[in-house]
């Protein structure tokens, strides 16, 4: 479903004035909603607005990179707190765990040896790996949030060496085919936009060269279109669980490490930059390579997301985050979110069942349960507080069921029974509920 037009107007118009004000050559934005192209949108002419049209996407290449260590430990081919060495023997800074390089709380310098990596003819994995030494290591892990380029070429490395297969190869048929993003590539193919360097004085253009990254091209080689990209951030917003478990896309989510300890308003994942703006926090990642910069967020609730690119390595008074968050925020802000779809009555819950639901109480406190059937699962709800999020349960055993959300997420809820064999009392995590508010607690 499309934007509302006062919403695509709205959008339209900051792209525009980012452009203008900004001084870049191009500026294209696409909002996705529930899986679909909801709006797309560009300013300039070098070149004419396209979603089809190729930028090179940078470091939004890393949170590929992340799902695919994060695939391989679904598979249990690697545990995230294993150490570098385990993969990489003999390198001098092995003692770092994968989850320090994803999350870049590793300690690790930002760069690789040598020029400049991002304008320079990249190297193969072994003069990469040659290039390491202890002093690439600037402090302790965990001592603090550092980005690190190296890390990500690192977690490339491991990849390689655990599978047998090169990252480019590994990212697309894991993860780029199976979501059609077939404009996704390592190397760019016609039509792609030209990338810049804006002169700051007099506005002219020097057209940047575009290097093969090759060991380091798991931190930021890829390239992609609007329409093509947009898929990637339907799939974080609403994760196929054939790809990867929505349960571990949300465990990429979580904060590995808080950045601005003042205002929390930045912190890292699994591969993926945190971003809270008010109330709402917004998940995806930046990118930038000499003449391009990238931008990808997604708001999770309401499975919306925005990815603008830009062919100038910098814009004027502004910035492509900045961009990327304030289109996000002018949608959610007109058009919060979908209609939720419409109540059906469901069938009676199983005889087993329905002995568990109803009126629950523990100290003093009135909770109701109820059945899921279309996820088979109980959920429980604290009648005092309607915001408060429901505690779900699946069911493990006879008479066990485990939590699945909220402040009861992994804890056992086990029923207990009288010598009839009657529901008589649940327990859960210890705390016992009852049927009345003076029962047992």
């Amino acid at each position: 479903m499309p934007l509302l037009p006062e919403t695509g107007r709205q959008v339209d118009e900051i792209v525009a004035r980012v452009q203008a004000r900004g001084r870049v050559p191009s500026v294209v934005a696409a909002v996705v909603r529930d899986g679909v192209l909801a709006h797309f949108t560009g300013a300039g002419d070098l070149p004419e607005p396209d979603p089809d049209m190729q930028y090179r996407i940078g470091s939004i290449s890393k949170t590929l990179t992340a799902a695919l260590v994060l695939q391989l430990r679904d598979e249990g081919k690697l545990a995230l707190d294993d150490r570098l060495d385990q993969y990489l023997p003999g390198v001098p800074v092995g003692k770092v765990t994968l989850r320090h390089l994803l999350g870049h709380v590793s300690g690790m310098q930002r760069e690789p040896d040598g020029d400049w990596w991002e304008r320079s003819p990249g190297s193969d994995l072994a003069t990469f790996l040659a290039g390491l030494t202890p002093g690439k290591l600037a402090y302790p892990p965990y001592r603090g949030f550092h980005y690190s380029n190296l890390a990500y070429g690192l977690l490339g490395a491991v990849l390689q060496r655990l599978t047998g297969t090169e990252w480019a190869s590994l990212v697309t048929e894991r993860l780029l085919k199976p979501l059609g993003m077939t404009r996704t590539t390592y190397h760019p193919t016609e039509p792609f936009a030209r990338g810049y360097v804006v002169h700051p004085w007099h506005g002219t253009l020097r057209e940047e060269p575009r290097h093969d990254a090759r060991a380091m091209a798991p931190a930021g080689q890829l390239w992609s279109t609007a329409a093509d990209l947009v898929k990637w951030a339907a799939f974080l917003a609403d994760p196929d669980p054939d790809l990867l478990a929505p349960a571990t896309v949300a465990e990429m989510c979580a904060p590995v490490v808080m950045s601005d300890l003042e205002a929390w308003t930045y912190g890292y994942g699994l591969g993926l930059e945190l971003f809270r703006v008010g109330e709402r926090v917004f998940a995806g990642h930046g990118g930038s390579m000499p003449g391009y910069l990238a931008h990808l967020t997604v708001h999770r609730p309401s499975r919306t997301g925005v990815v603008v690119f830009a062919n100038a390595y910098g814009i004027r008074d502004a910035s492509i985050n900045g961009l990327s968050l304030e289109i996000l925020g002018a949608v959610l802000d007109r058009e919060p979110g979908r209609p939720a779809p419409a109540w059906r009555p469901s069938a009676a819950p199983p005889a087993e069942i329905a002995p568990l639901c109803g009126r629950w109480w523990w100290m003093g406190r009135e909770y109701e349960m109820a059945w899921d059937a279309e996820r088979s699962e109980l959920v429980m709800s604290y009648l005092g507080r309607a915001e408060r999020e429901s505690w779900r349960f699946t069911a493990e055993g006879t008479d066990t069921w485990r939590g699945r959300s909220g402040t009861n997420d992994g804890e056992l809820l086990v029923v207990r029974r009288d010598a009839a064999g009657a529901v008589e009392a649940l327990d859960i995590a210890t705390f016992i509920f009852s049927r009345t508010p003076d029962g047992p607690q």
